[in-house]
C-alpha cells in the first residue's frame, strides 16, 4: 500500500517538475528575446503563466494528500481551491479568445494591426481575461461560504463543483448565476473563437499560399489548446453528474491526467508549432548540450 502511494507521488512530482519547467522556459524565452515582444507571444506567455498558477493551486495539496494517511482539507481552503481552479479555467478560455482576436486582426486586417493591437489594448485585454472570471467567481464563492453542509466526504482528489453535493440545500439564485457565469466566461468566448477562426479560414482560403501557410502556422496551436482544454473541462463537468458510475480508482487516474496533461501540453504545442519560439528553444538545447 505504501509502495503504491510512493509511486503515485513520484508521478505527480515528475509532472510538477516537467510542467513548471517547460512553462517557465517558454515564458523566459519570450521575456528575454525582443523579437518575441509581440502581442501574439505576450498572450502565449500569459496563457502559460495561467497554467503555472493553475498547477500551483492543485499540486502542493495533492502531494501532501498522497503522503498522508488521511486526506483532509478545511472548508475555507476547499472554497479557495475551487475559486482559483475555476477562475483560472475561465481565464484560459478568455485568453484563447483574445489570441483568436489577435490572429483575426493579423490575418484579416493586416494593415490595421498596429492600430488595433497597441500596447494599451494588449494590457486591457489581458487584464479583462483575469479580472472578469475573478469578479464572477468571487460572488459564487462568497454566496457558498455560509452554506450549511450535510456531508463532509468529498469525492475526488481536489475541490471542484462536486462540493455542491455536500450542501443541505442548494441556492437557486447561485445556481442561476453559475449558469450565467458559465455562459459569459466559457461558452461565449468559445463561440467567439469559432466565429473568428471561421472568418480566418474563409480569408485564408481565398488568399495566396503564403497567407494560408501563416494562418495554419499561427492558428493551429491555438485550436489544439482550445480542443484539449474544452475536452478536459467537459470531463470535469460530466464526472460530477455521473459520479456514481465511476470507481474511485478510475476517478483518480482520469482526474490526475486532467490536471497534469493540460499544463504540460501547452508549452509543448507552442514550443514545437510556433516557429520563432522553436528557433530559440533549439539554440537553448544546443547550448546545454555542449556546455
Amino acid at each position: 500500500m505504501r509502495g503504491g502511494v510512493q509511486e503515485d507521488t513520484g508521478v505527480v512530482m515528475n509532472s510538477v517538475v516537467n510542467d513548471e519547467g517547460y512553462n517557465c522556459t517558454i515564458v523566459s524565452l519570450i521575456v528575454i528575446h525582443k523579437n518575441l515582444h509581440e502581442p501574439m507571444y505576450i498572450f502565449i506567455a500569459a496563457l502559460l503563466i495561467n497554467s503555472i498558477i493553475f498547477s500551483t493551486n492543485i499540486y502542493p495539496k495533492l502531494l501532501s494528500d498522497l503522503l498522508a494517511e488521511k486526506q483532509m482539507i478545511s472548508y475555507e481552503a476547499c472554497l479557495l481551491q475551487i475559486f482559483v481552479f475555476y477562475s483560472l479555467s475561465c481565464s484560459e478560455f478568455l485568453l484563447l479568445a483574445v489570441m483568436s482576436y489577435d490572429r483575426y486582426v493579423s490575418i484579416c486586417k493586416p494593415l490595421q494591426y498596429t492600430i488595433l493591437m497597441k500596447k494599451t489594448t494588449v494590457v486591457i485585454l489581458l487584464g479583462l481575461a483575469w479580472i472578469l472570471p475573478f469578479c464572477h467567481l468571487v460572488i459564487i464563492i462568497a454566496g457558498n461560504a455560509n452554506s450549511q453542509l450535510c456531508s463532509f466526504s468529498l469525492k475526488g482528489i481536489f475541490c471542484n463543483n462536486s462540493l455542491n453535493y455536500l450542501f443541505c440545500a442548494g441556492s437557486k439564485a447561485l445556481l442561476t448565476f453559475g449558469l450565467v457565469t458559465l455562459f459569459n466566461i466559457a461558452i461565449l468566448p468559445m463561440l467567439f473563437i469559432i466565429f473568428t477562426y471561421a472568418k480566418i479560414l474563409i480569408v485564408a482560403y481565398k488568399s495566396c499560399k503564403e497567407v494560408r501557410r501563416k494562418a495554419a502556422q499561427t492558428c493551429l496551436p491555438h485550436l489544439l489548446v482550445l480542443i484539449n482544454y474544452s475536452c478536459l473541462l467537459t470531463y470535469d463537468m460530466l464526472i460530477i453528474r455521473l459520479e456514481s458510475n465511476f470507481s474511485n480508482t478510475a476517478r483518480f487516474i482520469i482526474t490526475l491526467q486532467m490536471i497534469m496533461y493540460n499544463p504540460l501540453c501547452n508549452p509543448i504545442i507552442y514550443g514545437l508549432k510556433m516557429t520563432e519560439i522553436y528557433k530559440h528553444l533549439k539554440k537553448l538545447f544546443y547550448y546545454f548540450r555542449y556546455y
